[in-house]
C-alpha cells in the first residue's frame, strides 16, 4: 500500500483492503495515455466517447491531456445487474447522439475485464455505425479473465482479477465518487 494512501484509508473506514491507485497515479496515467492519444490522432478529429456510468472521472483526467481537435459523446451499457461480475448479457442504455459513420472512435472506459461489453460496443460502432476505427482508453485493464479477443490501445494500469471500485467504479451503483481505486473488503458486500 502506498505511504500516502493510507491516510485516505483511515478517512474512508473498513470498505477497502487496499488502495491501488490514489488522485495523483490516476493523474500521471491520464496525461501518458492523453500523450499516446495525442500523438496518433494528429491529423484527425475523433469521436471520444465516454462509456457511462464508470468512465466519467477517467474521462475528465484524460480530456484535460487530449490537445487535438476531439468531439466528445456519450453512450451507456451495462452487464453487470448489480453484482461484482460480468452477466455477459449487454444491454444498451443510452446510444450515441453524434453520427460516427465514416469517423475515427476513442472509446473512454473504466475498466475492460471479460471484454464482452467492448467486443459488443466496438462491433455496434463499426457494423452497424459505420465508424472508420474504434480504439479503447481505458484507466484499468483487467487480462486475467478476459473471455472476448478484444484490443486495447490506450491502458491507464493493468491490474489483477480483484473487484474493485472508486474513481468511477462502483458496487450496486455507490462509492463511484471514492476519490481514488480500491479494493473492497470482501466483508462489506
Amino acid at each position: 500500500m502506498k505511504n500516502n494512501s493510507e491516510d485516505i484509508k483511515e478517512t474512508i473506514d473498513n470498505r477497502f483492503s487496499e488502495i491501488l491507485f490514489d488522485k495523483n497515479d490516476i493523474e500521471k496515467a491520464a496525461q501518458r495515455v492523453a500523450e499516446q492519444i495525442n500523438n496518433d490522432y494528429v491529423n484527425t478529429t475523433p469521436v471520444l466517447v465516454v462509456v457511462l456510468k464508470g468512465a466519467v472521472m477517467w474521462a475528465g483526467d484524460l480530456f484535460k491531456y487530449v490537445s487535438i481537435d476531439a468531439e466528445t459523446d456519450f453512450i451507456n451499457i451495462s452487464s453487470y445487474k448489480g453484482g461484482t461480475k460480468s452477466s455477459g448479457q449487454i444491454e444498451l442504455i443510452t446510444d450515441l447522439t453524434v453520427d460516427i459513420n465514416g469517423r475515427d472512435v476513442i472509446l473512454i472506459e473504466d475498466i475492460v475485464d471479460t471484454g464482452l461489453s467492448l467486443d459488443y460496443l466496438k462491433k455496434m460502432l463499426v457494423n452497424e455505425r459505420g465508424a472508420k476505427s474504434v480504439a479503447v482508453a481505458t484507466m484499468l485493464n483487467k487480462n486475467a479473465v478476459r473471455k472476448a479477443d478484444v484490443s486495447v490501445e490506450y491502458v491507464g494500469f493493468d491490474i489483477d482479477d480483484v473487484f474493485i471500485v472508486g474513481y468511477g467504479l462502483d458496487y450496486k451503483e455507490i462509492w463511484r465518487n471514492i476519490p481514488f481505486v480500491g479494493i473492497i473488503n470482501p466483508e462489506v458486500i
